[in-house]
């Protein structure tokens, strides 16, 4: 994959992404039904994250559930030996299995690109609950949230997130908000955006984190059909009208 995000631009040769192609993966099919999340999993896979909660405005509640292979060919060794001497580049999978009524769930969707494989020793793992800025999935109000963190030990001050709001809607996961931060932690800069699909409108602020002052502009973005989780791609290079770029150029 890209470098994630900007802070990964700044990374001495050691320490960037692997340059040589990671190893080939074959993504298996899924389970069209099952009795709960485990039943889902694929064989050679775990059952990494798992979420409950009604996306789908039934009165049931679904499941959001994320794999994570565990294939040791895919940890693959750090030819730069910058940030340790090994890289797990295992994929990921991220699901969500719609609860049937009287019981079990049906596979409604699953989705390989927008969490890519990680492939940056120097940085933390961008999905794993226990990375310094959290990543994963949460049901929050009938939406789910994906989020991506960085934050890099060696190589660069940035660290932040990208958090995508999906909602269940004509038969797809569709992307209503996204949400940008940033911290600088040799200078404290800080910035934020914060983008509603819906209305359109996109929040972008600068500031410190010393102070709750922040200097806030809104931009209207084009009217546009709201994209599906696939049509996203690779999360970490996500950057809706060329916005996130302007942040940071």
């Amino acid at each position: 994959m890209k470098p994630i995000l900007a802070a990964l631009l700044l990374v001495p040769a050691a320490a960037h992404a692997q340059d040589a192609p990671l190893p080939p993966v074959r993504y298996p099919a899924i389970a069209e039904h099952a009795e709960d999340g485990p039943g889902f999993v694929p064989a050679g896979w775990t059952l990494e994250q798992s979420q409950s909660g009604d996306l789908n405005g039934d009165g049931l509640p679904d499941l959001a559930l994320a794999f994570h292979q565990a294939d040791p060919h895919n940890v693959i060794k750090n030819e730069g030996g910058f940030c340790g001497d090994t890289i797990d580049t295992n994929p990921r999978i991220l699901a969500v299995a719609l609860a049937v009524p009287g019981g079990g769930y049906t596979l409604a969707m699953a989705n390989h690109s927008l969490v890519a494989r990680y492939d940056a020793p120097c940085a933390d793992d961008w999905f794993a609950e226990d990375s310094t800025g959290g990543g994963g999935i949460t049901i929050e109000r009938g939406t789910l949230r994906v989020r991506l963190s960085y934050f890099m030990s060696a190589g660069g001050w940035s660290m932040g997130s990208r958090t995508f709001t999906f909602r269940w809607q004509q038969d797809a996961l569709r992307l209503i908000g996204f949400d940008y931060l940033d911290t600088q932690r040799n200078t404290g800069d800080l910035t934020t955006l914060s983008i509603n699909f819906l209305t359109r409108k996109a929040r972008i602020a600068h500031g410190t984190v010393e102070s709750d002052k922040e200097k806030v502009r809104w931009q209207t973005l084009p009217a546009r059909a709201p994209l599906t989780i696939d049509q996203i791609g690779d999360g970490a290079d996500f950057d809706p009208d060329g916005l996130v770029g302007k942040l940071s150029g």
